[in-house]
């Protein structure tokens, strides 16, 4: 009897590999997933992502955090996820600097943002606003620009970083304005926005949603947006082009992307938390109330994005001669 029950517990040993995968393997996510966002706490790349967090540790059950991983211009943070295991937990929710710009504009980095990052979806975008400090005299962008010819060289703006959409929109600016502004990168857009509320910087490009709010408060004086149209938000602002500066257009974006190994299996399961949460009333409600808009596009599809924004980013950068060594 002993010898059979022996014999009939090593059978069952040896079978077990041999048993149904589904019922071995927990399906994701079985416990913490990261977001690392490569800009400081309190910018607009943070606060988005900390409600796309919110709303899949709903979903899922599982603490959904975000890491606050700054430096080089997003670099720091898109590399971590780049070199992280491709399990799904851990992604990167950046702007455009890390995943599209700063390929062009520094001469070396850790990454590839098109070989070892896999796109997840497009999260949100936002349009981009020009504010002074209250005590520039410029009223409009007119006079901004008027201002900067009198003074070439001595006028700065502040972005979150170097390869920033804030830091390329003003390169942009420089280039079509034909005027001499100084670019002074931050380690993210909250102490640059800082910076700006304090009078050390005269200007800065930033996004609608760290911007709406220093706007209403009167801290910051908004004079244009950067989008094609007028913000629902601030209907009365012009656009840079209303506003005289013709072929200014920027906005900024956010994606979400992972490891590029991560399994197939584990992106469509975090791609349908995405689209289910950009889907939620609440969450669009808060986006709006943000000035920012759901995304639409996914996948392959949001890969497609990704290379048609960096051929226009880049072109961006060499004819303004940007360079990060």
């Amino acid at each position: 009897m002993l010898r059979r029950t022996l014999l009939a517990s090593l059978a069952v040993l040896a079978l077990a590999p041999l048993g149904l995968p589904s019922s071995a393997q927990a399906a994701f996510p079985e416990r913490s997933v990261r977001i690392v966002v490569p800009f400081p706490a309190g910018g607009s790349n943070d606060v988005i992502a900390r409600l796309l967090a919110q709303n899949l540790t709903e979903q899922w059950g599982q603490p959904v955090v975000v890491e606050n991983r700054a430096g080089a211009g997003g670099n720091v943070g898109a590399e971590v996820v780049a070199r992280a295991a491709a399990d799904g937990y851990t992604l990167l929710l950046a702007a455009p600097g890390p995943l599209v710009v700063n390929q062009t504009l520094y001469s070396k980095l850790n990454y590839d943002p098109a070989k070892d990052l896999k796109p997840i979806a497009l999260i949100a975008s936002v349009p981009i606003v020009l504010a002074v400090n209250p005590k520039v005299e410029a009223k409009t962008v007119a006079e901004l620009i008027a201002l900067a010819k009198k003074q070439p060289g001595k006028i700065n703006f502040g972005s979150s970083g170097n390869g920033s959409t804030n830091h390329l929109a003003g390169e942009l600016l420089k280039d079509l304005a034909k005027i001499d502004i100084v670019h002074v990168p931050y380690r993210g857009a909250a102490p640059a926005m800082n910076d700006l509320i304090a009078g050390h910087i005269p200007m800065m490009f930033d996004n609608m949603p760290a911007m709406k709010p220093q706007v209403a408060a009167g801290t910051v004086r908004a004079l244009a947006v950067a989008s094609a149209t007028r913000s629902k938000l601030f209907p009365e602002l012009p656009t840079m082009i209303e506003a005289g500066v013709p072929g200014f257009e920027a906005t900024a974006w956010f994606g979400l992307v992972a490891p590029a190994a991560t399994p197939a299996d584990v992106t469509k399961t975090i791609i349908a938390g995405v689209e289910k949460a950009l889907q939620n009333p609440d969450m669009a409600k808060k986006l709006a109330d943000l000035g920012a808009e759901p995304g639409n596009v996914s996948g392959d599809a949001f890969g497609d994005f990704l290379k048609a924004e960096t051929a226009k980013w880049g072109k961006v950068v060499k004819d303004s001669g940007a360079r990060v060594d």
